[in-house]
């Protein structure tokens, strides 16, 4: 290991020389308090910036042993460094001229959510920052003293204000670390209690914009209709009252803008743990809900949609779909069956993304169009047995069709933004409406069926071209080779570095998980529990700096794979 002194004769060693004589600088460095790691120097200035890291040791960082002790603490402070990192870096960087991405320092940039993430890395004996550089450069030439100021003269500051106990905000700190126990202590209630979900009185749901995930300023706050108002004690913040919604079938209803898709919107979400001052602190629902919708064009491999379609024209087996451009309804079908398969248990639908005729058939259509001569069994005649059978709820918002209001459980009015539990009427108008008297919309007399586990092929992801590397582009596509995964329908991705994580895993599970033997969603289960192991970053090919990777859920580690257009797969039967 160098000293900083020698980086420091380096740096103007090669001041003026050709922009490859950077790549003399990799190594390590001691300043004394830390470590500067250069993992990666970038070939040219407009190049992805150089990759470093910040090693301190625990001891010399400060921080107490009682805001690490778990791992979800261990997630809180983690994200806590990385926000005061960025944040340092912005009050620090006076920002050094040059070309291309001469003078960038940046660190992964955290959203509204507290994802585990590979920016900071926390272990017992060590903090990690992982951040990347932009080496200043005039045309192709370096320029080393420029350099020598970011080392030498900005890094440190920004090492000692964010990653250091006595400097960072405390209070704030401890904040975070507090409520992200509490939130976990809501999301293991919720099974303790058969709830699916858990929003606090006093919430803030609507958001800023359509492209701001930040809280409305002066929005109303949410509060919970008597009947399903239920008081928990968190570890911290004490007795918090808020609506519980039980497992079954939930419809939110309501006119247009008075807040059915904001609800919903939150309880999709509310699978993250939010930071503080987001409004949905403490608006939680279960690990494993998936937003469901429908996604004309997308291609389907080998999905069993026959519990919602059958008898298609050509006798075209739908135990075994496979298309390369499902329909609205075949799409929502197969979606609806993915999620199944890989471990869902409560279903997340919006009428307004559905397909009208995968949701439901009306009395007057059943008439004309009689059952043997349409394929598709409607959601509407299989939400019973999906919870009757499998135990899989369904919150569903709808705008258009009272035929719901028989078989849901309970359904909440949204009216101007205030949730009232409508249950009593909406089953009363079920039952008193004469004009539907015997024209009802009856379950399925035929069971639902079993999910079919599908094994992935390895041969599926391999010759894609002449490059078959995976890389990610922003939050929505995923390239291997010349194929591109669309993922812009998975609407519980939230952060470029979940989608980035997503095509590191791919590459992973696609060279030392798919065997032919191992259906999809175990694979992925193979998969998270070594990361839960050895760490998020063990998956990473980047050796000693994978800085840009947050943690995806299951869910959508297996919709990113069911979207890949080359995908092959095996039945497990």
């Amino acid at each position: 290991m160098k000293s900083s002194n020698e980086l420091q004769q380096l740096l103007y060693s090669i001041d003026g020389r050709g922009y490859s004589a950077y790549k003399s600088i990799k190594g390590e460095y001691n300043f004394g308090k830390y470590v500067l790691t250069i993992d990666h120097v970038q070939p040219d200035p407009f190049a992805p910036p150089s990759k470093s890291r910040i090693i301190i040791s625990r001891e010399e960082a400060g921080f107490p042993d009682e805001l690490l002790n778990s791992k979800e603490k261990i997630i809180a402070v983690s994200d806590f460094l990385t926000r005061a990192f960025r944040n340092s870096i912005n009050h620090f960087n006076s920002g050094i001229s040059g070309t291309g991405k001469s003078g960038l320092l940046t660190i992964d940039r955290c959203g509204q959510e507290m994802l585990e993430r590979t920016s900071v890395l926390i272990r017992r004996d060590r903090i990690e920052a992982r951040f990347e550089i932009g080496l200043p450069a005039a045309g192709r030439r370096v320029l080393g003293k420029a350099a020598n100021s970011i080392f030498v003269g900005i890094i440190p500051k920004i090492v000692t204000s964010a990653l250091v106990y006595k400097n960072v905000d405390q209070v704030a700190l401890k904040k975070q670390v507090d409520l992200i126990v509490d939130q976990e202590y809501i999301r293991r209630e919720l099974r303790k209690r058969g709830l699916i979900a858990f929003i606090a009185n006093g919430s803030v749901l609507p958001r800023e914009s359509g492209i701001s995930d930040r809280p409305l300023k002066g929005a109303i706050p949410f509060k919970s209709p008597e009947s399903l108002e239920l008081e928990l004690v968190l570890p911290n913040r004490g007795p918090v009252k808020g609506m519980g919604i039980p497992e079954g079938i939930t419809l939110i209803v309501g006119g247009g803008y008075h807040g059915k898709s904001t609800l919903l919107r939150a309880l999709e979400l509310g699978v993250y743990n939010h930071i503080m001052g987001d409004g949905r602190e403490l608006a939680i629902t279960v690990s494993d809900a998936v937003k469901i919708r429908a996604e004309d064009g997308r291609s389907v491999e080998k999905v069993n949609i026959s519990p919602f379609v059958n008898n298609l024209p050509n006798n075209k087996d739908t135990q075994r779909f496979t298309t390369e451009n499902a329909s609205g309804s075949t799409s929502q079908a197969a979606n609806v069956m993915e999620a199944l398969e890989a471990g869902a248990t409560v279903l997340l639908i919006d009428e307004d993304t559905s397909a009208t005729n995968f949701m439901i058939r009306d009395w007057r259509m059943r008439q004309l169009v009689s059952k043997d001569k349409e394929p598709i069994t409607p959601f509407i005649d299989r939400i019973r047995q999906l919870y009757e059978e499998h135990g899989v709820s369904t919150v569903l918002v709808v705008g258009g069709s009272g035929d719901y209001f028989d078989v849901a459980d309970r359904v909440i009015l949204m009216n101007r933004y205030v949730p009232e539990d409508v249950t009593k009427a909406a089953k009363e108008i079920a039952k008193s409406d004469k004009d539907t008297v015997g024209k009802k919309n009856d379950t399925e007399k035929d069971a639902f069926g079993s999910f079919t586990p599908r094994i992935p092929l390895r041969s599926g992801f391999a010759n894609t071209g002449r490059d078959d590397r995976i890389k990610s582009k922003g939050l929505h596509n995923i390239v291997i080779g010349k194929a591109v995964i669309d993922l812009s329908s998975l609407e519980q991705l939230v952060d470029d570095s979940q989608t980035n994580c997503i095509a590191v895993m791919l590459d992973y599970l696609r060279k030392n998980i798919f065997d032919e033997k191992i259906s999809l969603s175990k694979a992925v289960d193979v998969l998270l529990k070594r990361i839960e192991s050895t760490g998020l970053d063990s998956i990473s090919p980047y050796t000693g700096h994978p800085g840009n990777l947050a943690l995806p859920r299951k869910f959508e580690i297996c919709a990113a794979i069911n979207r890949y257009r080359g995908l092959k797969v095996l039945l497990d039967e």
